[in-house]
């Protein structure tokens, strides 16, 4: 919750910016393709630079016992006493390029469905469970497409409680490794299968969220959220 909480708000945040920005000088509701996922990738790499030492820390308490970190605060001292404070950046490349990858390919697909949508539908806008379903097409694709480059990313993050300092020390050598390893789906894409269960779910969940929110405040008096 730490880490998610101000991830989302962050990304969500700036992707109504970025979409802003980018369609200052066209007077459409919908940017063309290649901008929606420009505005997505943007967006994920802001919120992932903001709070990736968090993303860090919740990769390591994950595969470490209980016993050794009590709290978020003693991951990062002991994180930069004992490895150094480069240490609490490491895997951040394969994370941006992931999140590069997941919001532009969230957004953009999320961002399709709701103008075809509003094409098909003369304007009127989504029920929420439509919302749920163009989110969950969203969360599946995106899922499908970046996660390889998630998998390097968490090998890289506890290559020091995992004894893989050594091995682990670049996107390539890593991504590598773990095919030489464990091939491709054992590898690079294991545990995807529980993913495209539990991705599609939560995404479909959080660009509801996000949309009727957003209603909501635009409807208040107190309130002033242009249209987009």
């Amino acid at each position: 919750m730490l880490r998610i909480v101000p991830y989302a708000a962050i990304q969500y945040t700036a992707h109504e910016q970025y979409k802003r920005m980018l369609n200052r000088n066209r007077r459409k509701k919908h940017l063309p393709p290649h901008l929606r996922f420009l505005a997505g990738s943007l967006a994920g790499i802001t919120s992932t630079s903001l709070t990736y030492p968090l993303d860090l820390v919740r990769a390591r308490m994950a595969v470490t016992e209980k016993n050794l970190y009590s709290n978020l605060f003693q991951v990062i001292m002991k994180t930069y006493r004992q490895e150094g404070f480069r240490t609490l950046w490491r895997g951040y490349l394969p994370t941006v390029l992931g999140s590069t990858m997941y919001s532009g390919t969230s957004f953009f697909t999320y961002e399709t469905l709701k103008k075809s949508h509003a094409e098909y539908a003369k304007g009127e806008e989504p029920k929420p469970f439509e919302r749920w379903c163009m989110g969950a097409v969203a969360g599946f694709a995106s899922q499908s497409l970046s996660y390889p480059l998630d998998i390097v990313r968490r090998r890289m993050q506890t290559a020091g409680c995992t004894g893989h300092v050594n091995d682990y020390t670049g996107i390539w050598v890593t991504a590598i490794s773990t095919y030489r390893e464990e091939g491709i789906i054992r590898g690079l894409y294991k545990g995807l299968s529980m993913n495209w269960i539990k991705g599609p779910i939560a995404v479909g969940v959080s660009f509801t969220t996000f949309d009727i929110t957003l209603q909501w405040l635009r409807a208040q008096t107190i309130f002033h959220i242009d249209e987009e």
